[in-house]
């Protein structure tokens, strides 16, 4: 405990007083330091604990602070860091190359018991792959549904790569033509794992198996310049992806058209044509788990708040995670 001693001092001329100021707090007229708040951000953020589970905790310590308390601590930090949020969202919109990805949220409509889903956006910059000088960072916006609106209005100034799902709302941005669109090869190979676990599939496990000679070239190739990269790609993984493609479509006539390996094969020859830049680019890469991994972590549900609450409580997340998230 910190105890603030504000020595107060009067003139014995006019009775007038003076009294030394309270030191700066990230809550204005609040108890919590900067250190217990970060405490609770990191806990509920990072460590997914909840508000409730942090108040017991901290009954056990002798504190009584109810889980409003933190809720509201909570928040008004969450005001404190937007600022931080938005440059490193001018951070990662300055990279030449981009990773995008989104996930669902469920929350409560009021007054229909039902859920509606929301989305959270991931965007990333990370040019550790070819030992680029900008530090990684993950920016995070909320939405209440998915429409291409969103990443339009996210994305509004932003030129350059960007690698991303097959997802349609993407499409008004690339034909702009001030974003170029990079697949990904992790959502391409996603789709043959799933049709070889649920029917043991030889065709499906071929496929998986050439994918994966991409991901041994990735592997030797990473830490190296763009240049090298190129050169690498072009003399290993330029003549398994033409491989690749052309045995697809050599396997496409063979199966029913709506068997879910057609499907997969479909999904990837579409995928194929918009995959080939990181070929030629040594800055892109092969797929998107940059963020697709982050943005599975980040966020725990919020299924059991009201239309209202989960948004400001997303909105919350995303300020906060894209602080603790980009290092």
């Amino acid at each position: 405990m910190n105890r603030i001693v504000r020595p107060r001092i009067a003139c014995s001329g006019c009775e007038a007083f003076t009294q030394a100021s309270l030191p700066s707090r990230p809550i204005e007229r609040g108890r919590p330091g900067p250190g217990l708040l970060a405490h609770v951000l990191v806990s509920k953020y990072a460590d997914h604990l909840p508000l409730y589970r942090q108040s017991q905790i901290f009954e056990r310590e002798g504190h009584d602070l109810d889980r409003s308390t933190l809720a509201d601590w909570v928040g008004k930090s969450t005001t404190l860091l937007e600022p931080l949020a938005d440059a490193i969202g001018r951070h990662v919109l300055a990279g030449q190359a981009i990773f995008a990805d989104d996930t669902p949220v469920k929350m409560l409509t009021p007054g229909t018991g039902k859920t509606a889903t929301a989305r959270l956006w991931a965007y990333g910059r990370d040019e550790r792959p070819w030992n680029g000088d900008a530090p990684p960072a993950s920016w995070y916006r909320f939405s209440p549904d998915r429409k291409g609106q969103h990443p339009k209005d996210h994305l509004v100034c932003y030129r350059g790569w960007m690698h991303a799902d097959g997802y349609s709302g993407f499409e008004d941005l690339y034909r702009s033509s001030d974003i170029h669109e990079v697949a990904c090869m992790a959502h391409v190979r996603r789709k043959f794992v799933d049709v070889h676990r649920a029917q043991g599939s030889a065709i499906a496990d071929e496929a998986i198996r050439r994918i994966a000679q991409l991901y041994a070239v990735e592997k030797e190739a990473r830490g190296s310049p763009p240049d090298r990269r190129v050169e690498i790609r072009q003399a290993k993984a330029a003549p398994i992806v033409d491989g690749l493609e052309s045995w697809l479509h050599e396997q496409l006539p063979t199966i029913s058209g709506k068997a879910p390996l057609a499907v997969a094969i479909r999904y990837g020859l579409t995928r194929m044509k918009r995959l080939r830049p990181y070929l030629n680019h040594g800055f892109l890469e092969l797929d998107t788990d940059v963020v697709e991994q982050p943005l599975s972590q980040s966020f725990c549900g919020f299924g059991g708040l009201s239309l209202q609450a989960a948004t400001m409580a997303a909105q919350a997340a995303s300020a906060c995670a894209t602080s603790s998230s980009s290092r």
